[in-house]
């Protein structure tokens, strides 16, 4: 069997941490590029894992006929530019989340799938970690009795990523901590919720703690180190409530809080039983039998969910099966996220047709 042919466009965290070494595990694939816009990116990738081709212009690769696929793990603003291009180049794309800035850049992205019928998946790595899908599985075999309504919590006290840089650039990232962190906990609800159709949105943002930069106090700083002279205008907070034609959803999201506690869960609410899913982590189930109330803590091997994402994306070149971060699946996540920002902006409830 040949391997698979691939390119690595944005060298920076996400593809060093998670893609470059799933593909490099994967006996299928090879990297043969790496592109990014400042090249000494690429090639420090080359020097580093000892193969491909550093690149500057990821267009100067696509008439390769070798080449089958791309990771895109560049800045948001670029996704759907650069994962359409790819497309209609007969290339099979992997794109990071959030597939793009806005819902009408995501459903570009979605017909410029369609017609190529080339693979679009996004990076909604959740959907391949063992604790979602124990989970999901629970759920669709009734373990949870009806269930109506899931929870999410997404706060930090002070952690807002590269204060003045492209994470709180609007029109680079498309939005803060909802389009950042928000868009994975929504997606492991519609996950496991069996992607229900929504109903409506209503919703409020605020930009508060990280507007004035100068005064801004932290312990440290991801994606840092802070820019006073950039822009910071996106979300710090969010609050949402949607309705769907399955359970009813909140949620309370915060990059920043003058609260000092972390909350990162999921609850899903059923009528025999309930989970609690520490994100990333493991899970409870709480129910009760026999006149006693039971709390269950399965233990089990969580694997690796983004060389899962990895694999599952080589196998959908190679067969043609479609994934579950397909672009047509996860584009219910990007409408709903688009609601919550145009409710807030607004000041009204979003209602679905």
């Amino acid at each position: 069997m040949n391997k698979t042919k691939v390119a690595i466009i944005g060298c920076g965290t996400i593809a060093e941490t998670a893609h470059i070494p799933a593909y490099l595990n994967n006996p299928n694939a090879e990297i043969k590029y790496f592109c990014d816009a400042k090249k000494e990116n690429a090639e420090r990738f080359v020097k580093k894992y000892g193969c491909g081709i550093a690149v500057q212009d990821y267009r100067d690769i696509l008439d390769d006929p070798e080449l089958e696929a791309v990771s895109v793990c560049t800045p948001n603003n670029t996704h759907a530019s650069i994962s359409i291009h790819c497309l209609r180049a007969g290339k099979n794309v992997l794109c990071e989340k959030p597939a793009a800035r806005t819902y009408s850049e995501a459903i570009q992205m979605q017909k410029a799938q369609h017609e190529s019928g080339k693979v679009l998946n996004i990076g909604m790595v959740n959907r391949f970690n063992k604790a979602v899908n124990i989970i999901k599985d629970l759920i669709e075999n009734g373990e949870l009795g009806e269930l109506y309504h899931v929870y999410a919590s997404f706060r930090a006290h002070r952690s807002i990523p590269g204060l003045g840089g492209a994470f709180t650039t609007k029109e680079i990232s498309g939005g803060g901590v909802m389009i950042d962190w928000g868009i994975h906990f929504l997606d492991v609800v519609m996950y496991c919720s069996g992607d229900p159709a929504p109903k409506s949105v209503s919703a409020q943002t605020y930009s508060k703690l990280g507007r004035n930069m100068k005064d801004y106090t932290y312990m440290n700083m991801w994606a840092g180190p802070p820019k006073l002279e950039g822009v910071y205008d996106v979300d710090d907070f969010v609050t949402a409530m949607i309705r769907t034609e399955g359970p009813s959803i909140t949620l309370n999201g915060a990059w920043a809080q003058n609260i000092g506690e972390d909350e990162m869960f999921i609850d899903f609410l059923g009528d025999k039983a309930g989970i609690r899913l520490q994100y990333g982590g493991s899970f409870k189930m709480y129910s009760a039998k026999n006149g006693v109330l039971l709390e269950t803590t399965p233990k089990f091997n969580p694997g690796d969910h983004f060389q899962n994402e990895i694999d599952a994306f080589l196998n959908s070149i190679r067969t043609g099966e479609k994934q579950p971060s397909h672009i047509d699946t996860v584009i219910i996540s990007a409408k709903m996220i688009q609601a919550i920002y145009d409710s807030s902006e607004q000041q009204k409830e979003i209602i679905f047709d």
